[in-house]
């Protein structure tokens, strides 16, 4: 049985009466499919299945065949009802509106059917359930796998997780790391940006979008202007361009650009994003290099340290556990900034042992007054205790 965290709270809302639709997103590749079906088919109602991952656009009518075809079985079921489980939704042009019909109607009827969808573009969906199905929805996020996970699922030691990221379909080809590359490349940052970005959403500038994410990899950890980012594209886009394409690579669970914290406006929408990678593979595999020569590159592996972290903060961001920004005002910096709630917490990562003061911090600890100071490595939290316990754990 699937042991993600994720996976008991779907068991439990599956095995409640009918009361929400129940929407499952996340990057692709992180096992969504696999989770719900296993739950799904752990609940003991019956089950049908349908994807419209096809090279071809299904239409509203598909959605209105598998309903149909799971409303037979509902009522053969009885009381107990059984489950609709509808796979890549958001490749299916006006799926919402065709959903909120769908389940409107079985709401009036009292139909027993329980629909989860799943989406591997959690921006696409979420859109689509906040335009159509107010009221009717509860999302569950499922992000990259954390360090927890890849070391309990392939016993993985911190260095192997800070290079290889967390994508589990890979984990098996590590042993060869030229095949394992191609294959992060291949199936999945070709496919997220073809199949996930490009396909469903309107990109003007696909050219621009795919160089931006290259990028934003090869910068990830650093705070780099707008400006600066089409002087390297060589691009006449604008600011606002590449801040739309931005969002879309966040949306895919790809890539993200943090914001400046500002007290209580939390953002400054107008200041130089800082470039994350939600899986510091999408930063590794491109690069040609192997662990060992990636290791024995201080500047290059304290890149993907504080990368890794990065993510590990993002992904939680990204499920809703927190916020996260970063702080700079002159040369003083703070890596990360966190709030959760009313706590506010400022994270430096180091990777070398350090005795130095860290001026970035406690000038923001003068300005904002966090809760909280963290230093991870350099004679801190060791990053590996600090990647395998969930970020509640940390800022809450």
């Amino acid at each position: 049985m699937y042991t993600r965290p994720q996976a008991e709270v779907l068991s439990r809302r599956l095995g409640e009466p009918r009361r929400f639709l129940q929407a499952v997103t996340g990057p692709r590749q992180v096992g969504k499919t696999t989770l719900v079906r296993q739950v799904a088919e752990a609940s003991g109602h019956p089950i049908r299945y349908a994807s419209a991952d096809e090279p071809t656009l299904r239409g509203g009518e598909w959605i209105e065949q598998q309903w149909t075809a799971a409303r037979l079985a509902a009522r053969n079921a009885g009381r107990a009802g059984a489950v609709l489980v509808l796979d890549e939704v958001q490749k299916i042009p006006q799926w919402s509106e065709a959903v909120k019909r769908l389940w409107d109607e079985d709401t009036a009827a009292r139909t027993p059917l329980k629909v989860v969808l799943l989406g591997s573009a959690p921006l696409l969906v979420q859109r689509g359930l906040t335009e159509s199905l107010a009221g009717r929805f509860e999302v569950l996020h499922l992000p990259h796998w954390s360090f927890a996970e890849m070391r309990d699922g392939f016993d993985w030691d911190p260095d192997r997780y800070v290079f290889y990221g967390g994508y589990p379909g890979a984990a098996p080809l590590v042993a060869d790391p030229a095949r394992w590359a191609r294959y992060v490349i291949d199936s999945l940052i070709e496919t997220t940006i073809s199949r996930d970005v490009l396909l469903l959403t309107r990109v003007d500038k696909p050219a621009l979008l795919r160089r931006l994410f290259e990028l934003g990899c090869r910068y990830s950890g650093q705070v780099l202007s707008y400006t600066k980012m089409l002087g390297q594209l060589q691009d006449a886009g604008n600011a606002t361009t590449l801040a739309h394409y931005l969002e879309l690579l966040s949306g895919a669970g790809m890539l993200t650009g943090l914001q400046k914290y500002a007290g209580a406006s939390a953002r400054q929408r107008g200041s130089s994003p800082k470039l994350q990678v939600l899986n510091t593979a999408l930063m590794t595999a491109p690069s040609g290099l192997t662990l060992e020569e990636a290791r024995a590159d201080p500047a290059l592996w304290g890149r993907l340290v504080e990368s890794a972290v990065g993510a590990h903060l993002a992904n939680a961001a990204a499920a809703g556990t927190c916020e996260l920004y970063y702080w700079r005002e002159r040369n003083r910096e703070v890596d990360f900034v966190v709030r959760a709630g009313k706590l506010l917490t400022a994270i430096e990562v180091k990777t070398g042992r350090v005795r130095e003061a860290h001026p970035g911090i406690e000038e923001f600890a003068a300005v904002f007054k966090p809760r909280r100071k963290l230093l991870v490595g350099g004679g801190g939290i060791e990053v590996a205790e600090f990647l395998a316990r969930p970020v509640a754990d940390w800022v809450r």
